[in-house]
């Protein structure tokens, strides 16, 4: 709550100290210098184009998320602990202690999620929003195809880092789609525009898991091991990822009609927070010394705790390489 009354919306125009456009920006037919009324949004293909690149990417994310504990805890079973035993053959203490080591991986995957919206988001500004979904979708591909071979031959780290790369990735879909939008639609409503675009969030929340454990329980009940349960999941997931792939090929520029006029523009922005500019003072930290121990303040109030939580996670992942 603190840092929501913090926030401080700029005026029409505004751009940060020191700050010059893109050139390359201004060369690129996907990004828009106009922009799109939100009720229009339902109409235009390529909103809907968009909707099911995340849809996709969310569901398959989602999906890996869910079986992530699971999977590794009935696939690398006693080996976990160094024993060579199948699931079925632990202990109840046996499955204690695999469960505490698959409850670090879930952490440990918590940490690329995280990393992920700061890393892919950032390198979609040079590569663009479409060559980025693009990676996601081709570098998923094989990631998800490849897990069943890395589980199946006991390659801990490799099935690690396939995992890590992959959450990376479903992090950095939520944080890459915000820019796409406004690259594609404008930025005057982008903020409604993505409010509708989590719709798809919502339906690949659903998805996902009905998708992993349905046939999880389908395939235990046909009697195929535990250990072999995923792999079908698992090139279903990697489908999803080739359609997610079509979905953002087929992404162009909006077409002219969609777009507000200058006059419709001017409307809105009358009605919207621009009618209040003047009350807008200051919108970036000051170099006076009575504002540091502020802004110092700030950012403790946010990393000492994040820096705990990547300590404590750091730990319990240890057990998993051990």
């Amino acid at each position: 709550m603190s840092g929501a009354l913090g926030y401080r919306v700029p005026p029409t125009g505004w751009k940060p100290a020191g700050w010059t456009p893109s050139t390359k920006k201004a060369q690129n037919a996907m990004i828009t210098n106009r922009h799109v009324h939100v009720s229009k949004i339902w109409g235009i293909p390529q909103f809907w184009l968009v909707w099911a690149v995340l849809c996709l990417n969310v569901t398959a994310g989602i999906g890996i998320l869910g079986m992530a504990s699971p999977l590794l805890q009935e696939v690398f079973g006693g080996r976990l602990l160094g024993n060579g035993l199948a699931y079925g053959e632990l202990s109840a203490d046996q499955l204690k202690q695999i469960a505490a080591i698959a409850a670090g991986f879930t952490g440990l995957l918590s940490l690329f999620n995280i990393g992920g919206r700061f890393f892919w988001a950032s390198l979609s500004d040079r590569l663009g929003r479409k060559m980025t979904y693009a990676v996601f979708f081709v570098l998923g591909f094989v990631l998800y195809a490849s897990i069943p071979w890395t589980s199946h031959t006991g390659n801990i780290a490799l099935f690690a880092l396939a995992f890590c790369v992959i959450l990376s990735m479903y992090g950095g879909g939520f944080a890459t789609v915000p820019a796409y939008l406004a690259d594609m639609f404008g930025t005057q409503m982008v903020g409604a525009i993505h409010g509708r675009l989590l719709t798809a969030w919502a339906a690949a929340g659903v998805f996902g898991p009905v998708l992993v454990n349905y046939l999880r329980e389908y395939q235990l009940s046909m009697g195929i091991p535990r250990a072999q349960v995923y792999d079908i999941t698992l090139y279903i997931l990697a489908g999803l990822l080739v359609l997610g792939f079509i979905c953002n090929l087929m992404v162009r520029p909006v077409a002219d009609k969609h777009f507000m006029t200058e006059a419709e523009l001017a409307v809105e922005r009358a009605n919207g927070h621009d009618s209040n500019a003047g009350s807008v003072q200051v919108l970036e930290w000051s170099a006076d010394p009575k504002t540091k121990p502020l802004a110092i303040a700030a950012w403790l109030a946010v990393g000492i705790p994040l820096a705990w939580g990547i300590w404590i996670t750091l730990q319990k992942t240890a057990a998993l390489f051990s």
